[in-house]
């Protein structure tokens, strides 16, 4: 059954911006560790796909808090919600700590996707209930 459905647009030209403004704090505020240390590495060797994979990550996440139902509040934080890819390279969600807890007690289980196009990121999310 599903439990919520989230979709999410970015415009990576205002995430450019917001890492102009604030530089590192601003990646740092919206990702959790590993995808940081992945951006790190994107944007050392491609700025601009760094640029894009940073925008690809808050896209997912505004998606995800979308179809769960909670927006940006407590348990769901940004560095909470992961977006990792799988071996075979479709994304997932991993959850930590307190949000991870509540996903888990409502018996959810999440589906994303995730695409960008030079100027746009953009992510669906479909949520189930088991």
């Amino acid at each position: 059954m599903i439990y919520g459905i989230g979709t999410d647009i970015c415009d990576v030209r205002r995430i450019r911006a917001s890492v102009e403004r604030h530089g590192e704090r601003f990646a740092q505020r919206i990702l959790a560790p590993g995808e940081l240390a992945t951006w790190h590495a994107r944007k050392a060797r491609w700025p601009e796909r760094g640029l894009r994979y940073l925008a690809t990550r808050f896209s997912a996440k505004e998606a995800f808090s979308k179809a769960i139902g909670l927006g940006m509040v407590m348990p769901m934080t940004w560095r909470a919600c992961e977006v990792v890819k799988r071996e075979s390279g479709q994304p997932a969600i991993v959850l930590h700590g307190a949000l991870k807890d509540w996903f888990e007690a409502r018996g959810l289980r999440c589906h994303i996707s995730v695409t960008d196009e030079s100027d746009y990121a953009a992510s669906f999310c479909v949520v189930e209930k088991d």
